[in-house]
This record gives C-alpha cells, structure tokens and sequence, in this order.
C-alpha cells in the first residue's frame, strides 16, 4: 500500500467540514493558547495593560524571528518561535473578544469561509476556477487591480505582489530571460545616474533596477525577499569565516587592504566549492 494512499493516510479525499459548512475538529489544543491568554490577562499587571496595537511591534517582532529559524532549519527553534508567534496571535484575538470586536469563532469562520471559497476546484464549487480568479472577483470589477493590496508590506514583498497583480491581466513577461534585458537597461539607468549630481534621480533608478531584480525572481519562480534572506546569511556566515581566518593569520580588522580582504574572501569561498564538491568537477 502506498505510503500517499488515502488508507494509508487514514483520511479520505474529502474535506472534513461539518453540516454548517466549516471544519470540525476532535483536537482543541490551539484553544489551550486562548485560555492561556486570558488566565495572563487576569492575573498579570503587564499582559493586562496590553493593548492590539501595544502588542503589534511583539507580533512583527515574532514573525521575523519565527522565519529566522525557518530559515536556519532548525526544528527547536521553529517550533519555541511558533509557539511565541501563537501567544500573539492568541493575545489579539483574546483582546478583541474583550472589546466584544470579534471573537476566536469568528476568526477561524472567517479564515475557513476563505479557503472554500478560495480553492473551488478542492471543494466542487467551481472546479475550473483558479486561486486568482477568486481572490480577484473578492476585490470587485470596479477600480484597479492593485486595490486592496495590503498596507505596510515589506517594500520588496510590495514589489513582488504588485508584479503578481498585473500579471493576472496578462503585464508580465513570459519568461525570466525576457525581463533580464530590463534588468541590464535599468544598469545602464544606474550607471548614467551615478554621473550626476542628484542624489534622488540616484535613487530612482536603483529603486528602478531592484523592482527588475524582483521581477527576473519572480518570474524564476524563487521569491525576492527569500533570496535575500539566504544571501544575508550567506554573505555573515562567509565574512564571520574571514574574521577567523584574519585573525588565525595575525591580519588586522581593521588594517587590512582590501586586497588582502579580498584574498582571503576568496579563500572561504574556494573551500566552500571544494567541500561541496571534493571531486573539483564545479
């Protein structure tokens, strides 16, 4: 039997939605962080005096660390960040239910009313109907296609959703070596302005060359602010090396020629290729 079966998986295909048409659980231990929440809301002074928008900068705070340790892979950290993630999810939503806004029912309503209505091929509404299809009908035929698009993104996130908005009425290139050749005129753009004097032309058109650097992504099928992401880490783990190596070498830092620098960046990244591949074949 097939490790992928649905016996082997003990589920059927179908979706386990109750007579109301919303799921239904045997499991209530996400509730468990709810009751947390509000035994803390009643016995100490602190979370008491929290507020939804007191708590957003916890709450960003908890994302981001919890797509740090994604991204480290590390399955301790994933799972202690999820869980502060959670309390703050479980802190807004207990906040609202005191303000009598909106309560922990409602929110999980409302997020599985989404997913029906966001996927009709699963749930045999409209099978031949995509993903944007349904999230475009959700934001009207009257207006822009880029309304509704969510304030406060992350400026390369932004950059991202917008090119997937125009995309869905056919602005797009066709393939990522299409818009490699926007990418090389937005170069250009940049190399002309860095011979002027004027610093805000300077930063329209590296404003200009990252917008293409995220479309080229995009279109590759990678994500710009994951790219990023691993660059980061790449680029600190490399230069943390060159700290080490300096050091063991008695090179000062600073003090170092660039040159210097260079070599030794260099010599981390050769040793990466080697151990990557010990068969030199890269």
């Amino acid at each position: 039997m097939s490790r992928n079966s649905p016996a082997a998986r003990g589920a059927s295909h179908e979706p386990p939605l109750g007579p109301d048409g919303l799921f239904r659980s045997k499991s209530g231990v996400l509730d468990r962080a709810l009751v947390l929440v509000r035994f803390l809301r009643r016995e100490c002074e602190w979370d008491r005096r929290q507020t939804a928008r007191s708590l957003v900068a916890h709450l960003v705070e908890e994302a981001r660390e919890t797509v740090g340790a994604i991204q480290d892979g590390d399955p301790d950290a994933i799972r202690e960040e999820l869980g502060d993630l959670l309390l703050n999810v479980a802190f807004q939503i207990v906040v609202a239910e005191e303000a009598g806004t909106f309560t922990a029912e409602a929110v999980v309503a409302t997020l599985e009313e989404k997913m029906v209505r966001r996927h009709p091929g699963i749930f045999g509404a409209r099978p031949s109907v995509s993903w944007e299809a349904v999230k475009a009908e959700e934001r009207g035929g009257d207006g822009s296609v880029l309304d509704k698009l969510a304030d406060g993104l992350d400026p390369l996130l932004r950059a991202h959703r917008l090119q997937e908005r125009v995309s869905s009425v056919g602005f797009d290139w066709e393939r990522p070596e299409n818009a490699l050749g926007k990418l090389d005129e937005e170069i250009r753009e940049v190399e002309a302005a860095l011979g002027e004097a004027s610093a805000r032309r300077l930063e329209e058109e590296l404003g200009d060359l990252l917008f293409s650097v995220v479309n080229v992504a995009r279109l590759a099928g990678s994500h710009a602010v994951s790219a990023l992401a691993r660059a980061n880490a790449k680029f600190e783990a490399r230069f943390r090396q060159l700290e080490a190596l300096a050091e063991a070498r008695g090179t000062p830092l600073p003090g170092a020629s660039l040159k210097e620098l260079d070599a030794l960046w260099d010599e981390i990244k050769e040793a990466e290729r080697e151990e990557s591949d010990p068969s030199g074949r890269q």
